[in-house]
């Protein structure tokens, strides 16, 4: 493998022990450097695409973790965090970012990111309840992590929030409005069913008590095929005695209580 190679795995730029893991030895970087790579600090070597914010976690030695480490897990979630969170080993080295402390794993073999394990605790006991049970819900979905394995390493009061957390986690949601709102209703006290099947219907996002569809959508824009397919779907489900509801990102994200209270006030009515 040559440098260029080993530094776009990376990200762009690397510190000397990850490109060593990559088979690059000195004579190969002493070369690249001549050849006009960047060398932004003695043992670190970059692209000259590499972007500030990598370079500046390498010069710092810090990782990204909890909700700043979501996009390089494909983690799902809500927003990006308006200061970094990273971890460093003393805290009074971090400028200008949330700090974590405490690392179980070992971080990312050639990226500056914590161990995916790191990255769902922090979050656990950072983030608000919402935020961090996405991040975990996409991980668990995907068989990523356990939750076993999780509330074993959040032990004692301290971690009391992080673990209820945990205990709404579930399988079968198809993307974080459905988690969103499933918890959202089953906090309610109204059962849940994720991805039901309806026949000549299919598959509908959320299914209560048996007879109310609750469908989502994320979708910013309009696509009318789609909307007249969601049309017929919810006509087909009316004929065979199911009542059917809409929400979208602003409903489910932003005023979840307005949503639960309109679902509870059908549910009220006689069937």
């Amino acid at each position: 493998m040559d440098v260029l190679r080993a530094l776009e795995l990376c990200g762009g730029a690397a510190r000397r022990p990850a490109l060593a893991r990559l088979g690059i030895d000195d004579a190969a970087l002493r070369r690249a450097v001549r050849g006009g790579m960047l060398q932004p600090a003695r043992g670190l070597y970059a692209l000259p695409t590499a972007s500030a914010g990598l370079i500046g976690l390498l010069l710092n030695r810090q990782l990204l973790t909890c909700a700043s480490a979501a996009p390089h897990y494909g983690l799902w979630s809500l927003k990006s965090p308006d200061l970094p969170h990273v971890y460093h080993r003393r805290e009074e080295a971090v400028r200008d970012a949330v700090h974590h402390a405490g690392l179980l794993l070992p971080p990312h073999h050639n990226r500056p990111v914590a161990a995916l394990v790191d990255v769902l605790i922090h979050a656990l006991r950072c983030l608000p309840f919402a935020e961090s049970l996405v991040m975990v819900e996409c991980a668990v979905s995907r068989g990523e992590m356990t939750l076993d394995f999780l509330r074993a390493r959040l032990p004692g009061s301290r971690n009391g929030k992080a673990r209820e957390v945990l205990r709404w986690v579930d399988r079968g949601a198809e993307s974080l409005l459905e988690t969103l709102a499933r918890t959202y209703f089953r906090q309610a006290g109204i059962k849940v069913e994720t991805q039901a099947y309806l026949d000549r219907v299919g598959y509908v996002d959320l299914l209560l008590e048996g007879w109310l569809v609750v469908e989502l959508d994320g979708r910013h824009h309009a696509d009318w095929t789609q909307v007249r397919k969601d049309h017929r779907r919810n006509n087909e489900s009316a004929v065979q005695g199911y009542t059917a509801l809409r929400y979208y990102y602003q409903d489910v994200v932003y005023n979840p209580a307005d949503m639960v209270a309109q679902v509870l006030a059908v549910l009220a009515r006689p069937r």
